[in-house]
């Protein structure tokens, strides 16, 4: 279980460390908010693969939580697992009307929690939810909204990939690689908050791709903060050393070490007000095209 992350919303000190400690001990990452404000916060700035929720919480419930995080693009595909004191059918209901994934009651069993945890996160990976490492909308989520925005006007799609990643993984490691995916994820995250809307997408299709559904008015001042805050801030995953003479050196099969640069962004960005797209594969294939026009026009 490695890199999934748990966020745990429950204002009990003690049922918040028991559950953190329990998870943690099953190599979870688990992050805990006493409070529904802080539950949204803390998604939205790193979003957690699976949710467990109290509804009775100091400032709001719940159900109103779960109402936030489905009505936020962003953070709609994120499992919910409803943990309260109330057993009323009813109080079951609302839970599941709001979208959550399941409902345990007050006392409980932490197996059985842990059970419904592992099968929430199996269906999530099974249908193309999320990807597992930075936990941002994969596969038939990206599928859903590229139909919808075809349908639709005034909207931009941006292609990002990250340069030279593969060379950083194989000098770094996994781990290391890891991090570089999380903290773009989380990167992606605070631009949208700062020039987008809670209607902007963001997905990640795998490895070092991701993509940005955004208003066409705002694509090209993401893409530009993004080159900037990228190209500054990535060098902390670095080594002194490295950092120092500029470059990385990688060891090729032909037995030469070559000079690899640091990791950059490249961005693609297409909208219907360019061109007419007739399906959502020559969205992808033109917003491809565009992100590779971007990473030779920076080469050079």
């Amino acid at each position: 279980m490695g890199n999934t992350r748990l966020l745990i919303v429950e204002d009990d000190v003690d049922i918040a460390s028991m559950l953190r400690i329990y998870f943690s001990g099953l190599d979870y990452e688990v992050d805990i908010a006493q409070c529904g404000s802080d539950a949204l916060e803390k998604t939205k700035q790193v979003p957690p693969h699976l949710i467990i929720l109290d509804i009775m919480l100091p400032d709001i419930d719940g159900y109103e939580v779960c109402r936030a995080l489905r009505t936020n693009l962003r953070t709609s595909h994120i499992p919910v697992i409803f943990l309260t004191q109330k057993d009323e059918r009813s109080d079951k209901l609302q839970g599941l009307e709001l979208g959550a994934d399941d409902y345990i009651t007050k006392p409980f069993d932490v197996d059985e929690l842990k059970l419904r945890v592992q099968g929430a996160l199996r269906r999530a990976q099974r249908e193309s939810l999320t990807d597992p490492k930075s936990g941002l909308p994969a596969g038939r989520l990206i599928e859903e909204q590229l139909r919808r925005i075809i349908r639709t006007q005034e909207w931009a799609l941006m292609d990002v990939r990250i340069n030279h990643f593969d060379s950083f993984g194989d000098v770094y490691g996994f781990v290391a690689a890891d991090d570089v995916l999380r903290y773009t994820a989380m990167l992606l995250g605070e631009i949208v908050d700062e020039l987008g809307t809670s209607a902007d997408f963001i997905g990640h299709t795998g490895g070092d791709h991701f993509v940005i559904i955004t208003g066409q008015s705002t694509a090209e001042k993401m893409r530009n903060r993004l080159k900037d805050r990228f190209a500054a801030e990535i060098l902390t995953h670095y080594s002194f050393l490295d950092r120092d003479q500029g470059f990385i050196k990688v060891d090729r099969p032909d037995g030469v070490s070559h000079k690899i640069p640091f990791m950059t962004v490249s961005t693609g960005i297409v909208s219907p007000a360019e061109q007419y797209f007739a399906d959502i594969r020559e969205i992808t294939e033109m917003a491809a095209e565009s992100r590779r026009q971007d990473a030779t026009t920076a080469a050079v």
